[in-house]
């Protein structure tokens, strides 16, 4: 670029995404003088679904400003918890969060996966057309100007990813609703009309059974139930939501969060 010299400090949580030199304040950016001042941010390597106000010499300012020399830009992050307006709040993963996919399903919040990598024009396209909030740890696919809403997860380690997504989004918590596989809702379910799909130690085991709505995937409390429940206490203890009642229905069956 070769135009108005402004100078841009980034908060300190987004510094991951810039250059080395950029990491310790504030520093002079040129620009071209006709592209706008979110175009600006993403060139420095930030992410818009991770930029959150943006002040111009103080002032909040929308990301379609043009800036002009002398300006001097902040780049604030996200506030959270973040509103999601237009939708209801649901998610999409990328083929890298299998994990934190099947635990927040655990935990009742809509969240579609998919196990094999369909390419990122393809979840960019879904994330529009179904209007999710699409969580990567990929930020060239966060950068794509298709994709309706989304989010960096900043961990690489579950346990931390699904803190980030609740801390964050703050969604409805409603354990032991959704199927961890499919992420299909699920229903209570008599021994007797699941039990073409158990085999005949889980029978004579167990009397309490929930089956999913559209895949038909069995679940009941089985031998991981008890770090399973440890998952969900731990989820509505910190982030304020009451657990369901004494019927909720059981999971146990596998894939395992």
């Amino acid at each position: 670029m070769n135009g108005p010299e402004i100078h841009v400090e980034v908060a300190p949580e987004l510094r991951l995404f810039v250059a080395h030199e950029r990491r310790l304040g504030r520093t002079a950016v040129t620009t071209d003088g006709s592209s706008t001042l979110g175009h600006v941010v993403e060139s420095l390597g930030v992410p818009l679904t991770e930029a959150g106000e943006l002040l111009v010499d103080g002032h909040p300012v929308a990301v379609s400003h043009i800036p002009a020399a002398g300006e001097t830009v902040d780049v604030r992050a996200v506030r959270r918890p973040q509103s999601v307006p237009g939708a209801p709040l649901r998610f999409l993963l990328d083929v890298h969060l299998g994990t934190l996919a099947r635990r927040l399903r655990l935990l009742g919040v809509d969240a579609a996966y998919e196990s094999e990598d369909i390419g990122d024009p393809a979840l960019a396209t879904r994330s529009a057309t179904e209007r999710r909030v699409l969580l990567s740890r990929d930020r060239g696919l966060l950068h794509r100007r298709e994709i309706w809403a989304g989010a960096y997860v900043y961990s690489d380690r579950p346990e931390a990813q699904l803190r980030d997504v609740l801390e964050r989004f703050a969604p409805v918590l409603a354990p032991w609703t959704r199927c961890t596989a499919c992420n299909g809702p699920l229903t209570a379910a008599d021994k007797d009309s699941v039990s073409a799909h158990l085999e005949r130690g889980t029978q004579r085991s167990y009397d309490v059974f929930a089956q999913c709505t559209e895949c038909d995937r069995v679940y009941w409390h089985g031998a991981h139930h008890a770090r399973l429940e440890a998952i969900v206490t731990d989820a509505v203890r910190e982030f304020g939501n009451a657990l369901a009642g004494p019927d909720r229905p059981p999971t146990g069956a596998p894939p395992r969060p």
